[in-house]
């Protein structure tokens, strides 16, 4: 029996699949375009692969999908669920209302049910008042038929988890199961309006993940396979479907993530730089020790500040579809603007008439794309332009991105990487692996499980050595509910960071354990 896994990427551009065999060997691979429904896309993509690979179809164990469709309804504003926004921390937390400084298209959608209740904790644990049992149960009364998901934030909930906890117990007995419930305790770290924010922003795309789930599933389910779903989250590992549908967020920014850990795998590289050349932008990340570097800042979705964990990336607008422009005295500019899915109508290799970083590259003889005939006219010195912006726009960003001025090995992937040349500044030495192409696909199909765990814990309770090996074990549990092999897990990341302000000697830990897919 072979053990097959399928691995899917959906991008802006490109929907990428790959079946991967047991040793984790690529069986077939295809580039299909993104749909607007994206579904379609994934679908077509999926009956590809499965007829190139011509393996038995219960043999493919596991299906892996890293997609942007959360991403996509933040920033396009569509498809986001009717959210109540419930915030715990009466009379303290009056000041400032719930939404301040998120644009205001996006206030207005998620903005009409907005409640303070009394509650809610001091930073060491203790309460700031009783918690209004009475006013939440006549809220999820009013609530009744108006809603389909709550989001619900307590002050200093990762320090005391409890007012959560019996809010949300209030709520499902009046609303049951159908209404989604996102805890801010269990989402982000401590700062309430950040961390309430990714609350909101986690409530307002459970019905988009659950539609993707389903879609994904069913197209599956179409080709005769009947696999086990994972979806990549933004730390390089998987989640469960029932665990994706409750922590939607946490798929933001698992596209480039995934390439990162594509990159490692197919270069045998633990520490890099990544460039990840797609249709519209380039993004660039750090492997450390083969898993992207987290962002220790605040992170801005479609315009909120929030601050869950995030893959630290940065992205340049340049791709294969950028458009290349030339102004009236001569100078040349690059994009911001791509032509996406559509380049293979608009660009001039494809006989469309809008120039793009695709015809320049093939105007300077470095890949076969199309037509070669419809760019040989091109002007020498604009070709050259062009080409040289490009260049120098992503050794920027490389720039950007090392901690060191010593060189670094980079590792170029993703379909439009085809732009970029063998040698870069900043770089000790460029590797351009063979399947660059769907190394996103490939990194979402090796993927492993991991349970995450941050919270801020008293070690007077049980000695330091005690809380700490509490926290790793929280952790490992964490990733075994997920799908992780629970002989297998380890932890992969762990800090801990003393409080001083606060009593009992706390500490805040924040402790990863990863493990390979139960058999």
């Amino acid at each position: 029996m072979g053990n097959y896994r399928i691995g899917i990427d959906v991008g802006g551009t490109h929907t990428d699949a790959v079946i991967l065999d047991d040793q984790y060997n690529v069986i077939s691979e295809t580039k299909e375009p993104t749909t607007e429904d994206v579904s379609t896309g994934i679908y077509k993509a999926v009956k590809k692969i499965i007829d190139a690979a011509n393996v038995p179809k219960e043999e493919i164990k596991y299906a892996m999908l890293g997609t942007t469709h959360c991403t996509n309804a933040i920033v396009e504003r569509k498809r986001l669920n009717k959210v109540a926004v419930i915030r715990i921390g009466a009379p303290a937390t009056l000041g400032i209302k719930p939404l301040v400084g998120v644009p205001n298209d996006l206030r207005e959608i998620l903005g009409k049910y907005v409640y303070i209740v009394r509650g809610g904790n001091e930073f060491d644990g203790r309460e700031i008042a009783e918690l209004d049992k009475k006013r939440l149960s006549e809220i999820a009364n009013e609530l009744k038929g108006k809603v389909d998901s709550i989001a619900i934030t307590s002050v200093f909930s990762p320090v005391s988890t409890d007012h959560e906890h019996e809010a949300q117990k209030i709520f499902q007995e009046v609303l049951g199961d159908e209404v989604a419930i996102s805890l801010s305790s269990e989402i982000g770290s401590v700062g309430l309006l950040e961390r309430e924010n990714a609350t909101i922003l986690n409530a307002a795309v459970v019905n988009v993940a659950r539609s993707t789930a389903n879609g994904f599933v069913n197209a599956l389910k179409e080709e005769g396979v009947n696999a086990k779903v994972f979806f990549g989250q933004n730390d390089g590992t998987l989640m469960s479907v029932e665990y994706t549908v409750k922590y939607p967020i946490l798929t933001i920014a698992c596209g480039p993530t995934n390439s990162i850990r594509g990159a490692s795998y197919l270069t045998n590289q633990s520490n890099a730089l990544v460039v990840d050349v797609g249709g519209t932008t380039t993004d660039i990340g750090v492997l450390v020790n083969s898993f992207p570097r987290q962002s220790s800042l605040a992170v801005e979705i479609g315009g909120v500040r929030t601050n869950f964990r995030m893959p630290d990336i940065t992205s340049v607008g340049i791709g294969g579809g950028t458009i290349v422009r030339v102004k009236e005295d001569g100078t040349v500019t690059l994009g911001p603007d791509s032509v996406g899915y559509r380049l293979q109508q608009e660009a001039y290799v494809f006989g469309g008439n809008t120039l793009t970083t695709t015809d320049i590259i093939v105007a300077k003889g470095m890949a076969e794309i199309g037509d070669v005939t419809k760019v040989v006219e091109l002007d020498k010195d604009l070709v050259e332009k062009a080409y040289h912006i490009l260049v120098e726009k992503v050794e920027e960003a490389i720039d950007r991105m090392k901690t060191s001025a010593e060189p670094i090995p980079v590792i170029l992937v993703g379909g439009g990487s085809v732009l970029l040349p063998e040698k870069l500044k900043g770089a000790s030495i460029v590797h351009r692996p063979d399947h660059f192409g769907v190394a996103n696909a490939i990194g979402s199909a090796i993927s492993q499980v991991s349970g995450q765990v941050e919270r801020v814990f008293a070690l007077d309770e049980l000695g330091r050595t005690e809380t700490l090996e509490l926290a790793k074990q929280m952790a490992k549990e964490e990733a075994v509910v997920a799908g992780a092999d629970a002989n297998k897990v380890e932890i992969v990341d762990f800090e801990d960071v003393p409080l001083a302000y606060l009593p009992g000697n706390a500490t805040r830990i924040r402790a990863k354990a990863a493990g390979p897919l139960a058999e």
